[in-house]
């Protein structure tokens, strides 16, 4: 019941503002709908910052530390900043020469933990970022999605990579990252639509048949030069510090109406302005989202 509540508030919330995300309306068009971030629990004014939270993971690893992160993140322990979703929209033309739109929804950053003013992006295995997406109605990107998000976001950084080695996958590494990033930021302003400075876990027709790893690509350079290609190759519960996941509502506006992603996606006359794969009709399944729900949280 909870999934489909999330479901109907998102598209609820949605069907009031998809006006004037369509047309055009600059005072409108730069932010999506607060609603849609409904079932993202308010963060506590006693919540530790993310500081705070590296210090108590700081010997973690793995399952163990995605479990400690889940919990922050299940009792709304994440910046104010990642509630205000900005629109990218998807373009595509029918064989009638139509031209058909889709915005999607999507965080302005990583998923992190803490505070607006004191927060640690922080890296999950695939089964602890599809958890947080199924809890706050959202999903992962598609590569295609990806792609559209960097050409869109405002702030473009350079990605940092990192001496490689075992230590990739160490809090530390973590910590390190996030402080490189927010030195190539320095003067920015928290929530600025940023991209470039981590590579995606992504939603993937190839995971239905790689059960039990991740998807991840991106760390672009250039527009249409990420220096990861689309790779399967890890476990699900594989994460190092060059990964991020960045969620997108499940609620997308497909010329001027509300549909679920999930719906778009697995419809072969439509799936092509959301994927490069064709349709991934399975695509609420790879997240975890019960088949059976016809508007699961979808």
């Amino acid at each position: 019941m909870r999934i489909v509540a999330v479901a109907f508030v998102a598209a609820s919330a949605l069907m009031g503002a998809a006006g004037s995300l369509h047309d055009g309306n600059r005072e409108n068009s730069d932010r999506c709908p607060s609603g849609l971030t409904r079932a993202v629990p308010p963060r506590s004014d006693d919540a530790p910052g993310g500081a705070e939270i590296m210090g108590r993971i700081w010997d973690l690893r793995g399952l163990e530390r995605d479990d400690a992160i889940l919990v922050e993140l299940s009792r709304g322990n994440l910046p104010q900043f990642l509630r205000e979703l900005k629109p990218v929209r998807l373009t595509i033309d029918d064989h009638r020469g139509t031209r058909h739109e889709a915005i999607i929804c999507v965080m302005p950053d990583y998923l992190a933990v803490g505070s607006d003013d004191d927060f640690i992006r922080v890296p999950m295995g695939f089964e602890a970022a599809t958890s947080v997406a199924r809890r706050f109605g959202f999903t992962l990107p598609t590569r295609k999605m990806v792609d559209a998000i960097y050409q869109q976001s405002v702030v473009r950084l350079e990605p940092r990579p990192m001496k490689p080695g075992p230590q990739m996958v160490s809090t530390q590494y973590f910590f390190a990252h996030n402080e490189a990033i927010e030195n190539q930021r320095a003067g920015g302003e928290p929530g600025e639509f940023v991209s470039g400075h981590k590579k995606d876990l992504i939603l993937t027709k190839r995971l239905l048949t790689r059960r039990g790893h991740v998807a991840i690509y991106g760390w672009h350079q250039r527009r249409d030069h990420p220096i990861q290609p689309l790779s399967t190759f890890h476990g699900a519960r594989y994460a190092d510090y060059s990964h991020g996941v960045r969620l997108v509502s499940t609620t997308v506006v497909y010329d001027g109406d509300p549909r679920q992603v999930y719906e778009l996606l697995r419809d072969p006359k439509v799936a092509s302005i959301l994927t490069h794969e064709g349709t991934i009709k399975d695509a609420a399944k790879i997240m975890g989202v019960d088949p059976r729900t016809k508007r699961a949280g979808d």
